[in-house]
């Protein structure tokens, strides 16, 4: 028989994965959901020419228009449901309702284009939503070390700041552990109760 006080009840908690144009949202809320993660990818047409900057992302043929959800179990006890936001700026509207609910955000970064999550930061600041800034390493590189980037963004300093292969379902996992585990300490802070 457990002695933890939440032994035998399953939490769930809603988490925003958000971020700029094809910084890889899609393919992190892929890499670490237990299910089929529902998407909303769609191929980019001749609409969003002029509407759309690929430039940074020449490759990209579809782009999300809704938002992508999956689902992760952290453990028995703790279920985590995610909920990616699209990154062009024509699908921000949507923003509002996809946060309702949730406990905090991951903003997924490239830092060969980190004015693309400025936009991403602001909104969760505002809305007093607290976040973490993931570091995608593409091609397995991280070319800007952690403060470097806490830095450019100008971010607090208790907001964490992790790397993240958005492929790697373990190195995603980490990145959502490390937010469930900020959440907690701001709400241990916030009531007064040592972490």
């Amino acid at each position: 028989m457990s002695h933890r006080p939440n032994a035998g009840r399953v939490t769930s908690a809603k988490i925003v994965i958000a971020g700029g144009f094809g910084v890889g949202k899609t393919t992190l809320v892929g890499s670490v959901s237990e299910i089929t993660p529902l998407t909303t990818e769609a191929i980019m047409t001749s609409a969003g020419v002029g509407v759309d900057d690929t430039r940074q992302v020449p490759g990209k043929t579809t782009t999300t228009v809704a938002m992508d959800f999956g689902r992760i179990s952290i453990d028995r006890d703790l279920i985590l449901y995610l909920f990616g936001t699209p990154g062009q700026t024509r699908f921000w509207f949507m923003w509002d309702e996809l946060v309702r609910g949730a406990i905090g955000a991951v903003v997924l970064v490239d830092t060969r284009r980190l004015a693309d999550c400025f936009a991403a930061i602001d909104f969760f600041e505002h809305r007093k939503l607290p976040y973490v800034v993931a570091i995608n390493c593409f091609d397995g590189t991280q070319y800007h070390s952690e403060q470097d980037v806490r830095d450019a963004l100008a971010i607090s300093p208790e907001v964490p700041v992790l790397p993240c292969d958005a492929r790697g379902r373990e190195s995603t996992k980490q990145v959502l552990i490390g937010l469930v585990e900020y959440v907690l300490s701001m709400r241990r802070t916030r009531t007064g109760i040592p972490a």
